[in-house]
């Protein structure tokens, strides 16, 4: 049987968590411009430090390479505890945090643990993804950034794109083409990349946000030692998949979280905005809909605690993790569009306009779009819910 309510030590967890946030988050102080990537790194990077030292870095990571080692119901915890406390989230070091590290804890060698997982922990290491190309977005394998062998070295020409935070990281989890004659998904090699290395070109991409999260990442000859690569050549991508045992779906009960405050706060909006010489609240269709949606948040949130469960109880990562992705994103992007047409014409604005929390739905609405592509677009996820989880024929 399948238990969805916490036992006293998660509770005693959770209350350990409360009070150590409630006296630390307020002390960290207010978070630098969301565009000040440099500040943003410190203000970030600053939080792990306190998290490290306190002992709750690295929840899911094993005791032996200095993470928490919590259960997954205290993951859940921990990710419902410090969005609702407003804390600093794992921010430009997510890749290094929740990709690489972890990749590295299963796959790397004893020196490359050594070297990068006590720094990644303690805030000091910031990692980017070098995965995604112009031509190679959710058809991953269809890569093209070259590898060539030359001696204790391999020579990397290619292109990345999307790459977060390239332009604030130390290093990237780079994959590569070291066969081109294998079949794409057996001609791979996952390598770490030192941004400063020679012949590494950096270009911020602005987005419609207005803001230069993403960047290109040009590689011209770039020189890779031999011993930066993680596993075996043309093993890049079962590497890369064997990340995905350490994301259960946990990271998703602070989302699911941040998106019920977004929930709430058009609510508030909706009390407070006039819609033909009434509040808007006064719609029972708008009523309706944020009804809805909190009814798809509160199912949401019972079927990651289902899958946590199952997880927990089986030791292996149940297949609910790409429906739990894809019903976030569809809810997501009902949710950033409730908040716009809501807003009205101060929606087209991307800074408060008379004290309305216009930035905040805005960019909910525009990064609920980027939902449905970024870690695997919802087409894909739709294909393993049909072949892996109901059984349907396989796409020819």
């Amino acid at each position: 049987m399948l238990d969805l309510r916490y036992s006293e030590e998660e509770e005693k967890f959770r209350r350990e968590l409360r009070a150590w946030l409630r006296a630390e988050v307020p002390a960290h102080g207010q978070a630098p411009p969301h565009s000040d990537f440099p500040a943003r790194r410190a203000y970030e990077t600053g939080w792990q430090k306190k998290l490290f030292a306190a002992g709750w870095a690295g929840i899911s990571w094993p005791r032996e390479y200095g993470g928490r080692e919590a259960s997954l119901p205290q993951q859940v915890l921990y990710h419902e505890e410090t969005a609702r406390a407003g804390a600093p989230d794992v921010g430009v070091n997510f890749v290094g945090l929740m990709h690489g590290g972890p990749t590295l804890i299963v796959e790397g060698t004893p020196e490359q643990k050594a070297r990068h997982l006590p720094r990644i922990l303690r805030g000091e290491e910031v990692w980017c993804q070098g995965f995604s190309e112009p031509s190679a977005g959710s058809d991953l394998a269809a890569l093209r950034t070259r590898a060539e062998r030359d001696g204790d070295h391999y020579v990397v020409t290619g292109q990345k794109i999307w790459t977060s935070y390239a332009h604030v990281a130390d290093y990237c989890e780079l994959l590569v083409r070291t066969d081109p004659d294998a079949p794409k998904h057996r001609g791979i090699t996952w390598l770490i990349l030192p941004m400063d290395t020679p012949g590494v070109v950096i270009r911020p991409l602005r987005t419609v946000t207005g803001e230069g999260e993403f960047s290109e990442v040009f590689l011209d000859k770039v020189r890779v030692p031999v011993a930066n690569r993680v596993g075996a050549e043309n093993e890049g991508w079962r590497v890369t998949n064997v990340t995905l045992r350490f994301e259960r779906g946990t990271a998703f009960a602070g989302r699911i979280y941040q998106l019920q405050a977004t929930l709430g706060a058009i609510a508030e909006l909706a009390r407070r905005v006039a819609r033909h010489d009434a509040s808007a609240w006064e719609d029972r269709a708008l009523r309706r809909e944020v009804g809805r949606w909190q009814a798809e948040l509160d199912g949401l949130w019972a079927l990651l605690k289902l899958s946590i469960s199952e997880s927990e109880r089986t030791g292996v990562p149940g297949l609910a993790g790409s429906a739990i992705k894809l019903a976030f994103s569809e809810i997501y992007q009902g949710i950033g569009d409730l908040g716009l047409r809501l807003l009205g014409r101060a929606g087209l604005c991307f800074e408060d306009v008379a004290d309305l929390p216009v930035r905040r739905l805005v960019i909910t609405y525009f990064y609920s779009i980027s939902t449905t592509i970024a870690a695997g677009s919802s087409q894909i996820q739709r294909n393993i819910i049909s072949e892996r989880i109901l059984g349907l024929p396989k796409e020819r």
